[in-house]
């Protein structure tokens, strides 16, 4: 159920022109910076900084 929740709240912004134009422009490369981010974000919480 909450799968379906996520993937409403991220179609309703997507499929609005101007975010879906910005996202068509720049997807290639905010993507995987929020990858990165979010990659960080969990070993630096997860304690693995100081392995």
């Amino acid at each position: 159920m909450l799968v379906a929740v996520w993937v409403s709240a991220g179609r309703l912004p997507a499929t609005r022109p101007p975010i879906a134009r910005a996202l068509a422009r720049w997807g290639h490369v905010l993507l995987p910076v929020v990858l990165v981010g979010i990659g960080l974000v969990i070993l630096i919480e997860g304690g693995a900084s100081g392995l």
